[in-house]
């Protein structure tokens, strides 16, 4: 029994002792750590952004415009990293349902984001964008118009209808009543785009602003406004995101002056 309470006894004193010493060195500034975290705050507040290692779910056809975008963002915010994901809008969707790790959504339509809003924020309409004929370099097939497709010794390659540029390519054709048989169907509109760059394929429909990427390698037709459709473009924060702030801030400087002027810039059209 006496050597149980002796134990007891060295141990309390040994405590007491540690708890003593550490006052000091908490008095004087805390462990690196504390003082690594002290000044992650400081700058968080003094930036009014909150820092964060971000992921963005973007649509294929803004993978320019944001390349460039993400860059002005880290620059603008030092200690965030912007980091995107592109793939067609229903890819995007089916990773969101799956639980893929991310913190914000970018659609290329409004129709995939309002399926999605169980898991999003409230989304804001960034752009917009409008339909082209993308053709081989100096249109050797001398396409003028959309009647043109429907020519059987054309080769037309369109995107499949479940993704948002080929659900608009089908309006826009039924609407004209104009049958187009694609040799191929593709999952997002880079994927178009490519075919038509690499000569698989005489032509595509594909936004604007895709075929302005690709200026020396496709010729891009306009299509009239009244045969047209317009797509939008909705942000949102993802609800599972560990970084909700820093999301919600990325996501509202998606509005900003200056990401507005970049994507005009890159041909998309203002909301």
């Amino acid at each position: 029994m006496s050597f149980t309470l002796s134990t007891a006894v060295r141990r309390a004193a040994a405590t007491a002792l540690t708890a003593a010493l550490l006052v000091p060195l908490t008095a004087c500034g805390g462990s690196d750590s504390d003082k690594s975290d002290a000044g992650a705050k400081s700058t968080e507040s003094a930036a009014g952004t909150p820092k964060a290692e971000l992921t963005v779910l973007a649509a294929s056809s803004l993978t320019d415009v944001f390349t460039t975008a993400g860059a002005a963002y880290e620059k603008e915010n030092p200690g965030t990293k912007v980091t995107f994901s592109f793939a067609g809008s229903q890819e995007l969707a089916a990773q969101v349902e799956q639980g893929a790790p991310a913190d914000a959504l970018v659609t290329a339509d409004t129709k995939t984001m309002d399926g999605l809003k169980d898991d999003t924020g409230t989304p804001t309409v960034i752009a917009k964008n409008r339909l082209v004929i993308a053709t081989g370099e100096g249109n050797p097939e001398k396409i003028e118009n959309l009647k043109d497709l429907a020519d059987t010794k054309l080769k037309v390659v369109l995107a499949a209808p479940e993704v948002p540029v080929g659900r608009y390519s089908e309006q826009v054709l039924d609407a004209q009543k104009i049958d187009v048989k694609p040799v191929s169907q593709e999952p997002n509109v880079r994927a178009v785009l490519s075919k038509v760059e690499l000569g698989e394929a005489d032509a595509g429909i594909v936004y604007k602003t895709d075929a302005a990427t690709a200026t020396d390698k496709v010729d891009a037709i306009e299509i009239p406004d009244a045969q047209n459709a317009v797509a939008e473009y909705p942000a949102a924060t993802l609800k599972t995101s560990e970084h909700a702030e820093a999301a919600a801030a990325f996501v509202a400087w998606l509005s900003s002056p200056e990401a507005r002027k970049l994507l005009q810039d890159a041909g998309f059209q203002q909301p």
